[in-house]
């Protein structure tokens, strides 16, 4: 799926180690991933941006083979901090020896690159945040169709281990919820390849606890510290551009509005037609946008 790319594992504390691949020449694109993947969403697109920028594709920590260290209420979630996983892209960046860079993420990885944006405002060129509108946002503006679409944010976010044993003993029925029309057995969009990459997530207990971590800091501390940042105006800086799924929850938000009240910088984007996965669902269309955008 990544033939022309090398992997590697770069430690980013005493305890924690990314992993993720790198090919190309030209500018660095940063490609942040979601739940529940792996790199392996980025399988149509990477491999056709590298004779025009230096791809890095990264699993997030808690997912795929990057480390998945514990955590629990006692620390408030920050293992699983977007401000904790953003600081791992900056010092995986650094080690490559990106001192700046452009940025793409979908889903949790968007979170991701929300954050980053707002922690270190120097690094980041541009960025580009694919079907997510702003997380604290996003729980203020709480409806019952956002409930029940997005259920698991909820679920996932309940005291351990209620979600994690559910999850472990039922892994196909929480892929036929996540992964929807899209995934048949291993047909629909996704890859098959990609598919066993993200089923095996839910087998591996520390990746479970990990993901669900994720939304338990995100429930918390991202709360906190995304609060905390719209009282002394605290944005994003760089321009953005901001990619919904019509299918989904996100295109019938005023999404753009809601990512320019985070913004300093200009903030483009649009619908796009597509479910929420749209690095495989509609990758030509992403392609367009990322070649037009990432100047």
């Amino acid at each position: 799926m990544f033939d022309s790319f090398k992997e590697f594992d770069i430690p980013v504390s005493p305890t924690i180690t990314i992993h993720g691949i790198q090919s190309g020449s030209g500018p660095p694109l940063l490609l942040l991933h979601g739940f529940p993947q792996t790199h392996h969403i980025w399988h149509r697109i990477a491999p056709s941006l590298t004779s025009s920028y230096t791809i890095i594709a990264l699993d997030l920590r808690g997912y795929g083979t990057s480390s998945k260290p514990p955590s629990s209420a006692k620390e408030n979630h920050k293992p699983y901090a977007k401000s904790t996983m953003a600081a791992d892209c900056i010092a995986v960046m650094t080690t490559l020896g990106f001192p700046k860079f452009f940025l793409c993420g979908h889903d949790r990885g968007a979170r991701v690159a929300h954050k980053l944006c707002v922690d270190f405002p120097d690094r980041v060129e541009k960025v580009m945040l694919l079907d997510i509108a702003p997380t604290l946002a996003m729980f203020e503006k709480t409806d019952m169709e956002f409930a029940n679409k997005y259920f698991h944010w909820f679920f996932m976010l309940q005291a351990e281990p209620f979600p994690e044993e559910v999850m472990l003993r039922n892994k196909e029925q929480f892929a036929l919820r996540f992964f929807g029309g899209g995934y048949s057995g291993g047909g629909g969009f996704f890859d098959e390849q990609a598919m066993e990459k993200y089923m095996g997530l839910f087998e591996d207990r520390e990746c479970v606890h990990g993901m669900c971590e994720d939304y338990r800091a995100a429930a918390t501390v991202d709360l906190e510290e995304a609060r905390k940042d719209r009282e002394v105006g605290r944005k994003v800086k760089c321009p953005a551009r901001v990619l919904a799924g019509g299918k989904g929850v996100v295109a019938k938000m005023d999404f753009l509005g809601l990512w320019r009240d985070v913004c300093e910088g200009e903030v483009s984007g649009d619908v796009v037609e597509s479910g929420h996965y749209i690095p495989e669902e509609v990758p030509d269309v992403l392609l367009k946008n990322i070649r037009e955008f990432f100047l």
